[in-house]
């Protein structure tokens, strides 16, 4: 499986912008990789102003995301403000070149930068395959809860974290991303965007893919814009699991 992170600035709440500078990256990727991981809310940064840029399913921005999963022959994913009759959610998407999806609502929304007072959580897990691939999908702060990315008897062998990570926080994003992997021995694929938001919060980027002993495959240096493809093997994570099998031992427990 080829994956290429894209770790890019996003322009404050200009999804017109983001979409035309996105697909321009995606057209140098056409038939290169089978998935392309973009940051958190990628068309306009991680904004609170749901009511006017949120969109259904069915909006410009999927619309015409699938067209170009379809066109480029790879899966997009990321994830959106997104509305379902007057109800707002930071939505993870996982858009196939097939015209299969994937959706996740953000379950543990960020309190402190009000995210709460603005979206709904969502309350159910995203685990598909895709091209014999078990891929779980979360967004951002999700990372901090162990309970909740628990990788129970190898459910999923992807973990993809989109993010919005802050430069204060970034050592607690570097060292989690690391923590998942090695505690859930799946490969984690973290994405997180760069520059400055409309808050003037600066955003360092980081983005990592980590395989199931922690080690890392591709990292970027603090505030690159870059795009890195890597490919991971499904074999040898299995054969990793058979030969140091702790999810044998974990302990069992059901999310209330």
């Amino acid at each position: 499986m080829r994956i290429s992170l894209i770790q890019t600035n996003i322009i404050w709440e200009n999804k017109e912008e983001n979409l035309k500078l996105l697909n321009e990256k995606l057209e140098t990727l056409r038939n290169t990789t089978d998935i392309v991981v973009l940051p958190e809310m990628f068309s306009t940064g991680f904004s609170m102003n749901s009511r006017i840029l949120a969109e259904p399913v069915d909006g410009p921005t999927i619309t015409t995301l699938k067209k170009w999963a379809k066109e480029y022959n790879f899966a997009i994913t990321g994830s959106y403000i997104s509305s379902d009759n007057n109800t707002y959610y930071n939505r993870a998407f996982f858009l196939a070149p097939s015209g299969e999806s994937f959706y996740y609502d953000k379950h543990h929304l960020f309190r402190m930068g009000e995210e709460p007072l603005h979206f709904s959580a969502g309350e159910q897990k995203c685990i598909f395959n895709y091209k014999e691939w078990n891929i779980c999908l979360n967004v951002c702060y999700d990372l901090r809860f162990p309970v909740w990315l628990r990788n129970t008897n190898n459910s999923y062998d992807l973990l993809l974290i989109v993010a919005s990570w802050p430069t204060p926080r970034i050592k607690v994003w570097e060292t989690l991303l690391y923590a998942r992997a090695m505690e859930n021995q799946s490969y984690v694929c973290g994405v997180n965007r760069i520059g400055k938001d409309g808050n003037n919060l600066d955003y360092p980027g980081k983005s990592m893919l980590l395989d199931a002993k922690g080690g890392c495959l591709t990292s970027f240096k603090e505030g690159e814009e870059n795009i890195q493809t890597v490919e991971i093997d499904i074999e040898s994570l299995q054969s990793f699991r058979d030969k140091f099998p702790v999810w044998k031992d974990a302990d069992s427990f059901i999310l209330s």
